[in-house]
């Protein structure tokens, strides 16, 4: 069983950082996208196609690895059982999670779609698809920001779950 425990953590870790890494180049990509209003132009939706892989990827490894991880560890008492600090700070991960899980979901079927039907919209129709293409750029914000937001508590629970 330790040896089980220890290749949980390990691919838990490595998940860790293939995720973390893809919120933040995602992250920092945008900014400079957003600015110019170049989204279509810079790249940034075949980045984001080419990282969404690895993130589901991730976010699966992080959801099996952290089953075992939580249910092996003495303080984990049983299912919706909130006796500590610690099941709580795993609530309130696990509800990071789930909204990390939806964000996801939500750009592959429907985000990445709506993009590519406002391209064919582009040359059919420039100016209503211009304007689609603005409520594209500011959804695709607040998600961005609710993603790196969701990341940074994630590691506070995280930091809260160590400590205890």
């Amino acid at each position: 069983m330790f040896w089980i425990i220890v290749f949980s953590y390990w691919i838990h870790l490595l998940a860790t950082a293939v995720w973390l890494v893809g919120v933040v180049v995602m992250s920092a990509t945008a900014v400079p996208a957003f600015r110019q209003q170049q989204l279509a132009d810079n790249g940034w939706l075949a980045l984001q196609k080419r990282l969404l892989p690895w993130a589901n990827l991730s976010l699966m490894l992080l959801l099996i690895t952290g089953f075992v991880q939580m249910t092996n560890d003495t303080n984990y008492s049983g299912f919706l059982v909130f006796d500590g600090v610690w099941a709580w700070a795993m609530l309130v991960k696990h509800i990071f999670f789930l909204v990390v899980m939806a964000v996801a979901a939500y750009w592959q079927f429907a985000y990445f779609p709506a993009v590519e039907r406002t391209a064919v919209l582009a040359a059919k129709k420039p100016q209503l698809a211009q304007t689609e293409q603005a409520k594209l750029a500011h959804r695709e914000k607040r998600l961005l920001w609710l993603n790196l937001a969701c990341a940074v508590l994630i590691l506070f629970c995280t930091a809260v779950l160590t400590a205890v």
